[in-house]
Formats: C-alpha cells, sequence, structure tokens
C-alpha cells in the first residue's frame, strides 16, 4: 500500500523536485505539496496542493488529519546564506517548524518523518578531508547551528517516542529545475546559467573553493532509498553523512569551458567564502554506504554534462545557444 505523504518546503530546491519523484513512485494522489507563500509550478499543482505555515501547529495538524498523513518530509527552512542576513528568522522558521512537525507527527498516527540535515552541520573543528560521520559539530552559522540541534531532536523524538525520524546530511546540492535559493554552494548552479546566458559568470567564492556537491537525481535517489530501507537498517537517527563528489569552483569552470568555448569566469569573494571555508573539502559517508547501500550514480563530468543540457533546453529562449 502507497504511503499517503506531505512534503513541507514543496517550492524549494529539494521540494521542487521530490514532489513530482514521489508522485510518479506512490500515484500523484498520495502525495501533498505543501507550500508556505509561492504559488509553486505546474509540477506541484497536478495533485494535491496547500498553503502551510509550519510555525503553526494546528495547521500543521489540521493538514495531517485532512490527507490522512502517514508519512511526512519536512524542507521547510532558511537556507545558510539567507540565514545569517536574519538569523533569529532562521531559528524561528527552522526549528519551531520541525519541532511542530514532529509534535504533531508523533500525535497524530504518522509513521515516519524526514527531515535534511547538511554539510552547514559541520564547523571549523571537523577535519577539512573526508570528515567522519561523528566529526565534532561546531558550526559558525545559524543555518549550522539549528542543523545541529535538529539532529538532537530528531534522535530525541525517537529515542523518546519512537518516531522513525530519518535524516541524511546532505552535500551542496545542483538541481536544473529549481533557481539558487540562498545557499552557499550556489554558485554551483548559478554558473550554468551565466554559462548558457552570457557566457561568462562572476563567482562569489574563491576559484580553490573545495566543498562536498550531488547532482539533485542521486538527493532524490537517497532521500527514497533511506526512507523505504527497513528501519533495521538505519540505525541513526541523527543525520547520515552522504556524499557523491567534491569539486572547487575553478575545477567545476573548467569543466563547463570543456562544452561552452570561450566560457569565462571571474571570482569576487563575499561573504558567503567565510562560510565556505568552515566547512569540510569532503566527507566520508561509509555508514550510508554500509547500513543501507547508498551510492551515487553521478561523476562530475556527467553531473555538468547532463545539467547543460537539461538547462540549456529549459534557458534556449532567454539567451544565446550552446
Amino acid at each position: 500500500m502507497a504511503p499517503r505523504v506531505l512534503v513541507t518546503g514543496s517550492a524549494g530546491q529539494i521540494g521542487a523536485e521530490l514532489v513530482p519523484h514521489l508522485r510518479s513512485l506512490y500515484g500523484k494522489d498520495n502525495v501533498v505539496a505543501a507550500i508556505h507563500t509561492s504559488p509553486g509550478g505546474p509540477s506541484l499543482r497536478d495533485g494535491p496542493l496547500l498553503t502551510l505555515d509550519t510555525g503553526n501547529q494546528a495547521a500543521v495538524v489540521a493538514a495531517l488529519k485532512e490527507y490522512k498523513v502517514d508519512t511526512v518530509y519536512h524542507l521547510a527552512a532558511l537556507l545558510s546564506a539567507t540565514g545569517e542576513k536574519n538569523p533569529q528568522l532562521a531559528w524561528t522558521v527552522n526549528m519551531d517548524g520541525l519541532r511542530n512537525v514532529l509534535e504533531a507527527s508523533r500525535t497524530n498516527g504518522v509513521s515516519q518523518v524526514f527531515w535534511p540535515s547538511s554539510i552547514g552541520a559541520f564547523g571549523p573543528d571537523a577535519p577539512r578531508a573526508n570528515a567522519p560521520q561523528n566529526a565534532p559539530l561546531t558550526p559558525t552559522t545559524m543555518y549550522g547551528v539549528t542543523k545541529v540541534a535538529g539532529e538532537l531532536l530528531c534522535n530525541y523524538y525517537h529515542a523518546k517516542y519512537g518516531l522513525d525520524v530519518r535524516c541524511l546530511r546532505y552535500p551542496g546540492l545542483i538541481s536544473s529545475v529549481t533557481p539558487p535559493g540562498g545557499g552557499t554552494t550556489d554558485y554551483a548552479v548559478e554558473i550554468f546559467y551565466g554559462a548558457i546566458r552570457t557566457g561568462s559568470y562572476t563567482c562569489f567564492l574563491r576559484e580553490d573553493t573545495v566543498l562536498p556537491m550531488m547532482y539533485m537525481p542521486d538527493a532524490l535517489k537517497a532521500t527514497v532509498q533511506v526512507m523505504e530501507a527497513p528501519a533495521s537498517k538505519v540505525p541513526r537517527h541523527l543525520g547520515y553523512n552522504l556524499a557523491a563528489f567534491s569539486f572547487s569552483a575553478g575545477m567545476l569552470a573548467s569543466e563547463l569551458a570543456k562544452l561552452v568555448p570561450g566560457f569565462r569566469v571571474t571570482y569576487a569573494p563575499d561573504s558567503r567564502q567565510k562560510i565556505a571555508d568552515s566547512w569540510p573539502q569532503s566527507i566520508d559517508d561509509t555508514e550510508a554506504r554500509r547500513d543501507w547501500g547508498w551510492e551515487p550514480d553521478y561523476d562530475l563530468p556527467g553531473m555538468v554534462a547532463d545539467m547543460l543540457a537539461k538547462l540549456t533546453t529549459r534557458l534556449r529562449p532567454e539567451g544565446k545557444t550552446v
């Protein structure tokens, strides 16, 4: 029997692709897309769609009851760079929303909750290379603080109430569907728009800045895989490290230049550079591979070719062809 799913933050970077993916797996009527203020695109409107403020626990409870939800993917959040502009709001949105979803879920028959953690949970005390699963978590951003606190809260709800909460520490995510949304790794999406539209891009990180990254199809695969795995295969209810590949801004620019002749990149680091410098350059996801069989499909060249092809098709009327 297919799960009855609610996805909060459905108009965001992950949600905009996760909702149609889940609908393809479980049927469009079984996946409810919840948005905050965005009207949502066509891919969200082809099934149940509602406006939901996760800061309102009563509204979350009402949605769970109305749609007979048994599985929640709680994605609504402010991202790293946006959160640093208003850290108090980031705490309110990220933590109050998570607490409300967990509490509403445990009191209304929800069997599973997914919540995304991030490499933002790491800080300068974590090893720069192959940061292990149990590396120190001392983030220097409010976004990172909410990810650490959120992991602990998810683990608490599992230990205290038996709620099956599953978490992944996503690396930077690269999407061909949704535009950048305020993250420190968003240069890796913006750069494609620059390549297609103008043949140039000004990067807000240094050329030698290396970060762990992942193409969205792999992120969707991992999300569904960890949620569908038997409970015995998912002993962690803190965030699992998740990895695909790491690259520098310069390495990505070089790969793009192979496919877009004459593509030019300049570098003008801004406040996001300090955030990027506090994160590991690579992470060790041995536990995810061991426990529930995680393995990515895309490497850097494969991601660049696929991303460029998809975006070029969609953006061609707005800029030059490649």
